[in-house]
C-alpha cells in the first residue's frame, strides 16, 4: 500500500469512527461533561444576537406597522399592507385544496386526541364557606387573547399548531391569533393554515421573526396586543420572547430538541437507534443520548445508527447532531443510569427496560416519558394527545409541558364577616407591626375602634 493509499484508508477509518455514536463509560466526570455540553445549546448563551433583536423590538414598539412591514419586506421579500396582512377565508380554502385529503383526516384525528387529553386538565373555580362566615376561594378564568407564533418555510410544523392552539381553545380563550411568515409571493404554508383552521384560530397574520413577536407584545394598528405568546421559532424569536416577557406572558424559551433513551439488555437495538435519530434529524444542535447497562446493546445501537444514517434523508443534519451532542453512556448499574437521567432532565425520555413502569416510578425529571418498545417518541409528537411542547435544556426539573393551565389565570377570593375578622384581628395587627407596616395594622385596627 502506498503512502497516499494509507492516508486515504486512515481518513476513511477516522470518518467511520467519528460517524458512530461515541460510547462513553458513565462516571461522575463524564456526566458533568455531558451536562455542560448540553447546556451550551441554551438560547441564553447566544447573546451576540440580543442587540439586533432589541433594535427590532424597539423599532416595532415605536413605529408599529411601518417597522413591521419594512422588516417583512427585508427578510421575507413580501410587501405587506394593512389590506393583505390577514389570511383570508379564500386562502384557507385554497390551502385545503392543496393538501392531501387523507393527511387532512389524519390531522383531524390527531386534533381530536389532543383535545380529549387536554379536556381532562380542566379545573373549576372553587369556594370554601366556613361556619364563622368567612369565604375563601379560587376563581379560574381564561386569558383574554393569546398569540401563537408558527415558523415558516422548511421549519413549518402543523403538529405544533395543534399543540399550541387546542389547549388554549379548551381553556376557553376567546381570541386566538396566529402569526407566521409569508413567502415572497405572500403565501403561507398550506399545512399551517389547515391545522390552524382545524384547531380554531380566530385570525392569522402574515408576519414572522422577532418583528412578529414585537407586534403581538406591543400591538400595532394591524395586529392587536396579546396577553400571552406561545410557539417555537429560531434564535431571534426565542430571544424576542425572552425580551418581551413582562409586557406579556410567554410559554417558555425553547431550546433544541432532545431525546434520552434509558435501556437495559432487553431493549431492541434497532428500535433504540431509530428513536435516537427521530430527534437528531431536527437540528444540528439536537441531542440524542442512550444510557444503558448493556455493553452489547451499546455496540449494536452504534452499528444500527450508522446503518440508518446512511439511508435516511436528513443525513448531514443527523451526522452533525450526533457528532456534537450524541452519546451512548455505559452505566455500571440501573441506579446509576436513572440518576444520570434525572440529572439530564431530558425533553423526551424513553424507557426500554424489562419493567418500564417500575423504572418510571424512579424518574423525577423529564418533559414526557414514553414506556415500552411500542411507545416511540413520534407517537407523542403527532398523535397520542399529550402536548409535545416540552421543557428543554434541563428545565424539566422545574417546568412542565404546555397544558390548559398555561391559558388560564387564577384569582384568589377572600371574604370575612365582622365576626370572623374579630377573632383574628389582633394576630394580623401584631404580624404587620412586627414588619414595621403600621398602616397595614391600622387598616385592620380601625374596624374595631370603640
Amino acid at each position: 500500500m502506498t503512502h497516499r493509499e494509507s492516508v486515504l484508508v486512515g481518513n476513511l477509518r477516522n470518518y467511520i469512527r467519528r460517524k458512530k455514536m461515541r460510547i462513553v463509560e458513565l462516571t461522575e466526570s463524564t456526566r458533568k461533561n455531558v451536562l455542560n455540553d448540553l447546556l451550551k445549546r441554551s438560547p441564553n448563551n447566544y447573546t451576540e444576537y440580543e442587540d439586533k433583536v432589541a433594535r427590532i423590538l424597539a423599532n416595532v414598539k415605536e413605529k408599529g406597522d411601518e417597522a413591521l412591514f419594512a422588516y417583512t419586506l427585508e427578510y421575507d421579500r413580501f410587501r405587506l399592507t394593512p389590506e393583505n396582512i390577514r389570511v383570508t377565508e379564500e386562502e384557507i380554502r385554497e390551502a385545503y385544496a392543496r393538501m392531501d385529503p387523507e393527511l387532512v383526516e389524519v390531522m383531524k384525528r390527531s386534533a381530536a386526541n389532543i383535545r380529549a387529553f387536554h379536556e381532562k386538565q380542566l379545573r373549576n373555580s372553587w369556594f370554601d364557606t366556613r361556619e364563622d362566615g368567612s369565604i375563601l376561594g379560587m376563581r379560574i378564568t381564561p386569558i383574554g387573547r393569546v398569540g401563537v407564533y408558527v415558523p415558516g418555510g422548511k421549519a413549518a410544523y402543523p403538529s405544533s399548531v395543534l399543540m399550541n392552539v387546542i389547549p388554549a381553545r379548551v381553556a376557553g380563550v376567546p381570541d386566538i391569533l396566529m402569526t407566521t411568515p409569508p413567502d415572497a409571493d405572500g403565501k403561507v404554508n398550506p399545512g399551517t393554515l389547515v391545522a390552524a383552521d382545524i384547531a380554531g384560530v380566530n385570525t392569522i397574520y402574515k408576519a414572522g421573526g422577532a418583528q412578529a413577536i414585537a407586534a403581538m407584545a406591543y400591538g400595532t394598528r394591524s395586529i392587536p396586543k396579546v396577553d400571552k405568546i406561545t410557539g417555537p421559532g429560531n434564535i431571534y424569536v426565542a430571544l424576542a420572547k425572552k425580551a418581551v416577557y413582562g409586557y406579556v406572558s410567554i410559554d417558555s424559551i425553547a431550546g433544541p430538541s432532545e431525546i434520552l433513551v434509558l435501556a437495559d439488555e432487553t431493549a431492541n437495538p434497532r428500535y433504540v437507534a431509530a428513536d435516537l435519530l427521530s430527534q437528531a434529524e431536527h437540528d444540528e444542535l439536537a441531542s440524542a443520548i442512550l444510557i444503558t447497562t448493556s455493553r452489547e446493546l451499546a455496540q449494536q445501537v452504534s452499528r444500527q445508527v450508522d446503518d440508518f444514517v446512511a439511508r435516511l434523508s436528513r443525513r448531514e443534519i443527523m451526522e452533525k447532531s450526533l457528532e456534537n451532542y450524541g452519546y451512548i453512556l455505559l452505566a455500571e448499574s440501573m441506579d446509576d443510569a436513572i440518576e444520570a437521567a434525572n440529572d439530564i432532565a431530558s425533553e423526551h425520555l424513553e424507557i426500554l427496560t424489562g419493567n418500564p413502569f417500575e423504572t418510571m416510578t424512579r424518574i423525577k425529571n423529564a418533559g414526557a416519558v414514553f414506556l415500552g418498545e411500542y411507545s416511540s417518541e413520534p407517537l407523542g409528537d403527532y398523535y397520542a394527545g399529550p402536548n409535545h411542547i416540552l421543557p428543554t435544556n434541563g428545565t424539566a426539573r422545574f417546568f412542565s409541558p404546555v397544558n390548559v393551565d398555561d391559558f388560564v389565570k387564577k384569582t384568589s377570593i377572600i371574604s370575612y364577616s365582622r365576626e370572623a375578622l374579630q377573632a383574628v384581628h389582633q394576630d394580623i395587627e401584631k404580624f404587620a407591626e412586627s414588619e414595621g407596616l403600621t398602616a397595614h395594622a391600622n387598616s385592620i385596627k380601625v374596624r374595631f375602634e370603640k
